[in-house]
């Protein structure tokens, strides 16, 4: 796929602040499950954040290509940092096509500016693939509304300054019924549980949200009411690319550690890189990274050309979830026993590789997708 030169400078630019900040914390990021603050702080500062966001809302309005290749570059490094730079994105899109000028005003540039913490509140305990079954509950009152209910794993919700609660304003109305509001969790009524601990993208901080009568002004409703669901609905070919690029840069970190030690490590007299099993190793995992990463471009474009991205997003999420799976289960074969110790890079990789195939909706769902797609406009590309 063709990468012009603004984007060229965008990716390398990426590519230097993960290799040169980013990588060498990811090891103490992930054994001490922190927040990556300062990360995050120099990443507001290089304009990381909020890339989409058109300059008359005071971004750079990149396009979602650039946006998938600043992606990988921050996977390379760690993918939770990577997480932290989708979140904002998917925040700020928000904003930026449903919010209004105050909205705006308040949260957006405080968000690209890393000057706030953001969270994406959908998931409770009988809803996570089916969002349908939601029960968070905001009741409409004199002055605005009234929050109850509660919420589970979600990114940044130990840390988090604002989330965008997608919620029931009419029981009876199903997916018309939902809305999402703009709550500052440091509000009356908002508690948090315990940080939860993951698997893997360790320093990417998760946990519940409590709302016990939190009282919210009017204008904290984002879009209109009952649109809710059809406003979380349209980031998601976004958010799927954006994790699609996250898998790529996953899966690349571990073919490159794979490609050094099997250079390295010798066996037999000789380097492991000269026997042809680990040769077949390696090239099948090029092979799939390379594919996945085209799978990705050519979904970004659908998006930035304004063309039915819906089946590319979810296929380039569900191959390049599986691919980084499966590939980083290769650099780990490739490193022997060593890739099963901790301290070595690709038995990290390996554990921040599965959450891709579940969120952003998980690969079983995308096949449901991708199938539906095709049944409904036929095969043709």
């Amino acid at each position: 796929m063709y990468v012009n030169e603004t984007q060229a400078q965008v990716r390398d630019m990426a590519r230097q602040f993960a290799e040169e900040v980013v990588r060498p914390q990811a090891e103490a990021l992930d054994r001490d499950e922190r927040f990556p603050q300062d990360i995050y702080t120099a990443m507001g500062e290089l304009g990381l954040f909020g890339i989409g966001v058109p300059e008359a809302h005071g971004g750079p309005g990149f396009d979602t290509l650039t946006y998938a290749l600043v992606m990988e570059e921050l996977s390379r490094g760690y993918s939770s940092v990577a997480d932290q730079c989708g979140l904002v994105e998917l925040i700020s899109t928000l904003l930026v096509r449903h919010g209004t000028d105050a909205q705006r005003a308040r949260w957006l540039g405080p968000a690209m500016r890393a000057q706030i913490r953001v969270a994406y509140c959908i998931t409770e305990p009988e809803a996570g693939t089916d969002v349908s079954g939601i029960r968070t509950f905001a009741r409409k009152t004199a002055d605005g509304w009234v929050l109850n209910g509660g919420k589970i794993w979600i990114h940044n919700a130990p840390v988090a300054d604002v989330g965008f609660v997608l919620a029931k304003t009419d029981r009876e109305a199903g997916h018309r019924g939902m809305s999402i509001f703009i709550v500052d969790l440091h509000a009356k009524g908002v508690t948090r549980g315990p940080k939860e601990h993951k698997m893997g993208q360790r320093a990417s901080q998760v946990g519940p949200l409590n709302f016990d009568d939190v009282e919210l002004p009017a204008d904290s409703l984002l879009g209109e009411e009952g649109r809710g669901f059809h406003i979380m609905m349209s980031v998601l070919d976004k958010g799927r690319v954006g994790i699609a690029a996250l898998a790529v840069g996953i899966g690349q970190a571990g073919l490159e550690a794979a490609v050094d030690y099997a250079r390295q490590r010798k066996q037999f007299g000789k380097a492991i890189a000269e026997f042809q099993g680990v040769q077949w190793l390696l090239a099948d995992m090029a092979k799939d990274i390379e594919a996945a990463r085209l799978l990705v471009h050519s979904a970004a474009v659908k998006i930035d050309r304004g063309e039915d991205a819906t089946k590319a997003c979810s296929i380039a999420k569900c191959f390049a979830g599986d691919m980084a799976v499966a590939r980083t289960a290769d650099a780990v074969q490739v490193f022997g026993g060593s890739g099963y110790i901790r301290g070595f890079e690709v038995e990290r990789l390996y554990r921040d590789a599965k959450i891709t195939q579940i969120y952003e909706g998980t690969n079983q769902i995308q096949r449901m997708i991708i199938a539906r797609e095709l049944l409904k406009n036929g095969a043709r590309a």
